[in-house]
């Protein structure tokens, strides 16, 4: 990335409302090292969702800025992400799976007024059995989110807590404020 006195105003801006936002407390997050070859200026964050103290998903989200932008991304700004998660048995062949976890990002982003345009990805489900002298643990499912967008506005911390929700719907969270039956306490 280009000295700090030649960050053009736009991105750090853009880098000041990611750092400021903050995810709800089973989100961990924590700036990692940007690519440096995808766009003149980079900036990313990594995010670790925790389940009952286990970890449950990942991601990364990616701040592209081009000042000349890109056709493509109908403007000068991308988000880009990457979000891996363990799914639960009986989600694993759930054929409509692919599209609700697109929707988890595209309805999350709407909630939050994260407003964008250029909106791409795939859904990627994954199994894996071990054999051999890999032999052990019980066949695991996988789902793996990557998708990129354009912001049109300037409230990145939208973009931000839009990204946690899908986050947090990947993992299987409940919306906040809500307990899952399992983790009531007992009253007595």
């Amino acid at each position: 990335m280009a000295s700090p006195s030649a960050v053009p105003p736009a991105f750090a801006r853009a880098v000041d409302a990611l750092r400021a936002a903050a995810p709800r407390p089973e989100i961990l997050l924590e700036e990692i090292a940007a690519p440096q070859k995808l766009a003149p200026y980079a900036f990313a964050i990594s995010a670790t969702v925790l389940r009952a103290g286990d970890e449950v998903a990942g991601g990364r989200l990616i701040l592209l800025h081009d000042p000349a932008g890109h056709e493509a991304w109908q403007g000068n700004i991308r988000l880009v992400t990457l979000v891996t998660a363990e799914l639960e048995d009986d989600l694993a062949g759930d054929p409509m799976l692919s599209a609700v976890a697109w929707t988890w990002l595209t309805d999350a982003l709407e909630q939050h007024a994260a407003a964008y345009t250029a909106i791409g990805g795939t859904i990627t489900q994954t199994t894996s059995t071990r054999f051999g002298e890999l032999a052990g643990p019980a066949p695991t499912a996988d789902l793996e989110v990557r998708a990129s967008w354009t912001p049109t506005g300037d409230d990145f911390a939208a973009h931000l807590q839009g990204w946690c929700s899908m986050l947090a719907s990947t993992a299987g969270l409940p919306p906040p404020g809500v307990a899952a039956l399992g983790d009531r306490q007992r009253v007595g």
